[in-house]
């Protein structure tokens, strides 16, 4: 019986890492946009906003 326990425990254990491993590859790694790039599209983004363009803006539920 302690056996099977040992042998649930490592089934899980391993269930765990593999989750954690296709969580992380699946993650868009934070390299994709130096940081000027970074600030340059949001900077652009705020702009758009600011001039009113709707596509630009995010969708936010108005605060009751």
């Amino acid at each position: 019986m302690k056996g099977r326990w040992k042998l649930l425990g490592l089934a899980g254990a391993a269930g765990v890492a593999a989750t954690g491993a296709i969580a992380a590859r699946n993650r868009r790694p934070q390299s994709d946009y130096s940081p000027d790039e970074l600030r340059d599209r949001l900077r652009d983004r705020l702009e758009k906003v600011q001039a009113g363009d709707a596509e630009a803006a995010p969708v936010v539920p108005p605060k009751n």
